[in-house]
């Protein structure tokens, strides 16, 4: 029986990864240079820190750059994107519906927790996750199951109790490795990417009632 969902933060609840990748394509822009969002989708789901674009861009351009203000310049701008998105569609209503059944509601993230802290905040959606694992709060993050395994731990519950929402396939992985179910839902950025691994893909969580994903999940084992 499913007695608890496990929310992925970026991509999934704050579209913050397109105005990532739109900073980043603007820097390498200035430089003559082109990044594609082929490029970019390994990175999607990963950890900030687990890699620095400033790498390819300085390996492209085959001489060193001054990292701190191109750092400096795409947080800016990154910020300003990120500042003018809201909760993506049918997020709000699926946390309503989960909160009427009385189940867990958490998030599992690869990004640190003052980041996904604030933006909730920001959001109004602080008070509605009882349990929510960033970065700082385990020793590797997506695609390993850390962050998964540390959520359902907080609940004391079994991996196939819960279920996980994600973005990326590097989090579908995550969530699988960790003995959940995981429905995909790609946003603009991961729509083309391979979700061969995930026990459902939604093209959207707007008009998806939480009856419906379960029943639509029933046909894996799944009990509402």
């Amino acid at each position: 029986m499913i007695k608890g969902v496990v929310f992925d933060f970026d991509g999934l609840i704050l579209d913050t990864e397109l105005p990532v990748f739109r900073a980043w394509q603007e820097i390498f822009a200035a430089h003559g240079q082109e990044l594609s969002l082929a490029d970019w989708s390994d990175y999607i789901g990963r950890s900030p820190d687990s890699f620095d674009p400033c790498d390819d861009l300085e390996r492209t351009l085959g001489r060193k750059l001054d990292r701190d203000r191109i750092h400096a310049e795409h947080q800016r701008r990154e910020a300003k994107l990120i500042e003018s998105e809201g909760v993506m569609p049918g997020v709000v209503d699926l946390i309503g519906q989960a909160r009427k059944r009385n189940l867990h509601l958490g998030i599992a993230s690869s990004s640190e927790q003052a980041w996904v802290v604030r933006h909730l905040e920001r959001l109004g959606l602080a008070g509605a996750f009882e349990t929510i694992r960033c970065s700082d709060d385990v020793k590797q993050t997506k695609p390993e199951p850390d962050l998964y395994l540390a959520v359902i731990a907080d609940w004391g519950i079994a991996p196939h109790e819960a279920f996980a929402l994600e973005d990326s396939p590097h989090g579908v992985s995550a969530a699988k490795a960790a003995g959940m179910y995981c429905v995909a839902v790609p946003n603009e950025m991961t729509r083309n990417l391979s979700f061969d691994h995930a026990d459902l893909v939604l093209p959207s969580l707007a008009g998806t009632s939480l009856d419906e994903l379960l029943r639509k999940l029933s046909g894996n084992g799944v009990r509402p």
